[in-house]
C-alpha cells in the first residue's frame, strides 16, 4: 500500500485500494478482513462486489494506480506488478504497522505477535488460494500473470520504491513511444 501511495502521489495517477474496499465491507458488518475471506469461500459476493468494480475501472479509466490481489485478472491492459516479501519479514511489517494503525487494517482477531500475524497471512494465502481458483480458476501466486515481479525482503521503502517507479517509467515511455509511431504512420 505505501509504494501504491508513491507511486500515483509520484505520477499524478489516482489510486484505488480494492483491500480497503475489503476492509469496510467487513467492518460494516462486524467482521475482521480474515472472517470475510472464509465467509467468501462459500459466498462469492465478498469477492464478486470489488471484482466487478475493478473491471469497471479497466474499462473506464487510464492512467491510475490499482492495487488488488485480482486487478490483472479484470485489467488484463493493464501493468501487472507483484510486490513480493518473504513471509516472516511481511509479518513482521503488518506488526510494526499493526502498532501504530490497528484500526486501520481490520486484520484479524489476536494479532499479539509477529508469529500470529504470520499465521494469519498463512491462512489468508489458503483462503484467497481457494477462493480465487473456485471463483476464477485461477492462482494470483503464479508469477507468470505479472510484468514484473518485485522482492521487497531486503529493501527499505524508498529502495523499493526507486526500482518500481523506475520500471514503471521505462514501461511508460515504451507505450508512449508506441503510440506516438502508431500515430505517425502513413495510412
Amino acid at each position: 500500500s505505501t509504494l501504491a501511495k508513491m507511486l500515483a502521489e509520484k505520477l499524478g495517477y489516482k489510486r484505488y485500494y480494492m483491500g480497503g474496499m475489503r476492509r469496510e465491507m467487513a467492518r460494516t458488518r462486524g467482521l475482521t478482513l480474515q472472517q470475510l475471506n472464509a465467509l467468501g469461500e462459500s459466498e462469492d459476493w465478498t469477492d464478486k462486489k470489488v471484482d466487478d468494480f475493478q473491471k469497471q475501472l479497466g474499462e473506464t479509466e487510464d492512467n491510475c494506480i490499482i492495487e488488488g490481489r485480482t486487478s490483472f485478472l479484470f485489467i488484463p491492459h493493464s501493468l501487472k506488478v507483484l510486490i513480493d516479501v518473504e513471509p516472516t519479514t511481511g509479518a513482521e511489517r503488518v506488526f510494526h504497522d499493526l502498532q501504530k494503525n490497528a484500526d486501520e487494517r481490520n486484520e484479524d482477531s489476536g494479532l499479539t505477535s509477529v508469529a500470529s500475524v504470520l499465521e494469519s497471512h498463512i491462512r489468508r494465502i489458503a483462503s484467497d488460494m481457494k477462493r480465487y481458483e473456485n471463483y476464477y480458476h485461477t492462482n494470483i501466486y503464479d508469477l507468470s500473470h505479472y510484468d514484473y515481479v518485485l522482492d521487497t525482503t531486503h529493501l527499505n521503502i524508498q529502495q523499493c520504491f526507486d526500482e518500481l517507479y523506475v520500471f514503471v517509467t521505462k514501461q511508460l515511455n515504451v507505450a508512449q513511444a508506441t503510440d506516438g509511431q502508431k500515430k505517425h504512420k502513413n495510412p
